[in-house]
């Protein structure tokens, strides 16, 4: 693998759409910081570090090996890079501790990144033999393992049906019970090979996708508090945009894109009755939508970045203090 080989998604669009807050800085007299929630390799923070000359970047990840190699990629940029081991639910707290009140963007890629696809220690790939960890951050938290091997059968069915929307949950459950009195969950193709048994030889057998697709991404994301730590960090952020200031955020599932457009809905929708002749102030919305619904990846960038077929581009700007 290539030492940065990554493609960000709809980088073009997102920049766009983050020059929005950043202008508004500008307009205000204020310094712009935008927050790259999901810094990853770097790839949209080097898109906006290049187009933004005055802009520093404040790259949360909550993976060592990512900002180590985001560091590399954007060591051109000195101390304009602020790079910052951390959950993005940790937002506020990373921004206390740096002095910064007000940010002008905050920009999420949300999902799992390529380094963590392509390492083959980390366990998040069917594909091959690795430890089933799953962590982001290896140093604190739950294993994959430590969830098949101790979860009862109940709390397993939950989190394969509400986070991998697997409809086989029960039968996987039971099957991941029983496998695990004989020996213990290790590998991701150990797991692999028992779901193709559960559920691709079975009456809901899927001719598009891997049988294991579903609860390799349930388990990724119960792992790592995934959709918890978005439902946290979301509202944290917002509070913190200063007047102009947008939020862009890149969904890769259906459970991501769920909570993102409810919190943008709350925010861009007075809170007044129908029938009120005169919406107060403290009942008028707080947030413009900048993107029409969800915006897709056009076919020319599917097919350069397959990883862009299943993203869903949500972006607002803050015109008011949240009510």
């Amino acid at each position: 693998m290539e030492r940065f080989a990554h493609t960000p998604v709809l980088l073009e669009r997102c920049v766009e759409l983050v020059g929005v807050g950043v202008a508004a800085a500008r307009d205000a007299g204020i310094a712009p910081f935008v927050v790259d929630g999901t810094l990853g390799m770097g790839g949209h923070a080097e898109g906006l570090l290049a187009a933004f000359p005055d802009v520093r970047v404040i790259g949360l990840d909550r993976d060592a090996e990512a900002l180590v190699r985001a560091r590399e990629r954007l060591e051109a940029y000195g101390d304009r890079l602020i790079p910052v081991q951390a959950v993005d639910d940790e937002l506020e707290s990373v921004l206390d501790d740096l002095g910064v009140h007000r940010i002008s963007s905050l920009l999420l890629d949300l999902g799992v990144s390529s380094l963590q696809l392509d390492e083959d220690d980390r366990g998040f790939s069917y594909s091959r033999p690795a430890p089933l960890d799953m962590r982001m951050d290896q140093s604190r938290g739950m294993t994959a393992a430590d969830v098949l091997n101790t979860y009862s059968e109940t709390d397993l069915v939950r989190v394969i049906r509400d986070y991998g929307e697997e409809r086989q949950a029960r039968r996987i459950a039971r099957a991941v019970v029983a496998d695990r009195e004989k020996r213990p969950w290790e590998t991701s193709d150990q797991l692999a090979g028992l779901l193709e048994r559960v559920v691709g030889d079975g009456p809901a057998k899927r001719k598009r996708s891997h049988p294991a697709k579903r609860t390799f991404q349930a388990l990724r994301i119960e792992v790592n508090r995934e959709l918890d730590s978005l439902s946290t960090a979301l509202p944290a952020a917002l509070r913190r945009l200063h007047i102009g200031g947008t939020a862009v955020i890149e969904s890769y599932q259906s459970l991501e894109d769920v909570i993102v457009k409810r919190i943008f809905a709350a925010g861009t929708q007075d809170q007044a009755p129908p029938d009120l002749p005169i919406v107060p102030d403290s009942l008028k919305a707080w947030l413009v939508p900048l993107t029409r619904g969800a915006e897709k990846a056009d076919d020319e960038e599917i097919e350069r970045n397959p990883r862009s077929a299943s993203v869903r581009l949500r972006a607002v700007q803050k015109i008011g203090e949240a009510r």
